[in-house]
C-alpha cells in the first residue's frame, strides 16, 4: 500500500525501498506529492512510487552495498517520465518498461505526476543470464513476443491479479520468467521508425524540436506545421519523433506551456500580473481555455494554484 510522505521523509521511505536514490523537488515545493510503498509478492519484491518530485537521481557505486545487489525493472503506471544512465536517455510513456541497473548513475525526471512499479531482480542472476555486451538500460520493447508477455505479466503482478493463487516459493519462478524475457526485449529497438532513420537520428531531431519548442512558447503561432518547417521535415515526421516516446508534439506544447505559466503565477515578484496576462504571455489565446485546460493539468483553478504556491 502506499503511504503519503512529506518530501523530506519521503526521500528517506524511498531510499529504505529503494537504496541510495536522492531527490529534488519540483519548482513549487508546497505542491509535493511523494507516496511510496514495498510489496513482498511471493518472494519478489515490488516497489511502487508516486511523486511529483523534479528529480530522483543515484550515484554510482562499486556494487558492493547491499543495496546494490538489484536491477530495477520498471512500469510507468502514470504520467511520463525522462530516464537516462551510462549516456543514454529513454522516454517513459503509461504501460512502457525499462530496465535500471542500481550500481549505476541515473536519474528520473517526472514530467508531473508520475506513478510506477518497480520489480527488484537479482542483479547477479540478470547478468548471468543476460550476454556480456548487452546493455543493461533501456526501454523493453512490446513490439515482440517476448515483450508482450512481459508485459501481461508485470501488469498481473502489479495489478495483485495473482494474488492468493501465488504460493511464497513462486518468487524465485517468477523473477526467473521475467530475466529469461529480458534479452529478446533489450535486443529489439524501439526507437526505430517507419522511415528508415536510425533511433539515434531520431533522438537528435526529437532534442532539437524540444529545444525549438521551449524557445518559441511565448509564440501563439508555434504549430507542429511551423515547428516542421523550421526543422525542415514533414508533418507526419515531427508526430512520429513523439509518438516513439508515447507522446505528442501537441501535448508537449501545452505541457511546456502549462508549466511556465505555473511558475509565474508561483513567482513573488509577478503577484500582480493578472492571470490572463500571464496566459496570454506563455501563447494561449483564449483565457477560458486556459483556466480549464490548467484546472485539467494540475487538478486545481489558475486562482487557487497562485494562492496556494504564495501563501505558502
Amino acid at each position: 500500500m502506499l503511504a503519503s510522505h512529506s518530501f523530506g521523509s519521503w526521500v528517506g521511505a524511498l531510499q529504505g525501498v529503494c537504496g541510495r536514490f536522492d531527490a529534488r523537488q519540483a519548482l513549487n515545493s508546497a505542491l509535493f506529492i511523494g507516496e511510496v510503498g514495498l510489496r513482498d509478492y511471493a518472494g519478489l519484491e515490488v516497489a511502487q512510487i508516486r511523486t511529483n518530485a523534479g528529480l530522483i537521481s543515484r550515484k554510482s557505486t562499486s556494487v558492493d552495498h547491499e543495496d546494490d545487489r538489484h536491477c530495477f525493472l520498471i512500469m510507468q503506471r502514470s504520467g511520463h517520465a525522462q530516464i537516462s544512465q551510462g549516456g543514454e536517455r529513454i522516454e517513459l510513456a503509461p504501460g512502457e518498461m525499462a530496465l535500471l541497473d542500481s550500481a549505476g548513475a541515473c536519474e528520473i525526471v517526472p514530467h508531473g505526476l508520475i506513478e510506477h512499479a518497480s520489480l527488484h531482480l537479482s542483479r547477479d542472476e540478470v547478468y548471468r543470464h543476460l550476454p556480456a555486451q548487452q546493455r543493461k538500460f533501456g526501454k523493453l520493447s512490446q513490439n515482440c513476443a517476448s515483450g508482450r508477455l512481459m508485459r501481461l505479466l508485470v501488469e498481473q503482478i502489479c495489478g495483485d491479479e495473482l494474488q492468493g493463487c501465488a504460493a511464497q516459493q513462486e518468487g524465485q519462478a517468477l523473477q526467473e520468467a521475467l530475466i529469461a524475457l529480458l534479452g529478446p526485449t533489450l535486443r529489439q529497438t524501439p526507437g526505430a521508425s517507419l522511415d528508415g532513420y536510425d533511433s539515434q537520428h531520431g533522438g537528435c531531431l526529437r532534442s532539437q524540436a524540444r529545444q525549438l519548442i521551449n524557445q518559441s512558447l511565448t509564440e501563439p503561432g508555434l504549430t507542429p506545421v511551423s515547428l516542421a518547417s523550421q526543422m525542415n521535415i514533414s508533418v507526419r515526421q515531427l508526430y512520429r519523433l513523439f509518438e516513439e516516446q508515447g507522446d505528442s508534439v501537441c501535448r508537449f506544447i501545452q505541457r511546456a506551456r502549462l508549466d511556465r505559466s505555473a511558475a509565474d503565477l508561483s513567482n513573488p515578484r509577478l503577484r500582480h500580473a493578472s492571470i490572463t496576462d500571464i496566459a496570454f504571455k506563455w501563447g494561449f489565446t483564449d483565457s477560458a481555455h486556459f483556466s480549464r485546460t490548467f484546472k485539467k493539468h494540475f487538478e486545481q483553478s489558475p486562482r487557487d494554484y497562485r494562492a496556494r504556491s504564495l501563501n505558502a
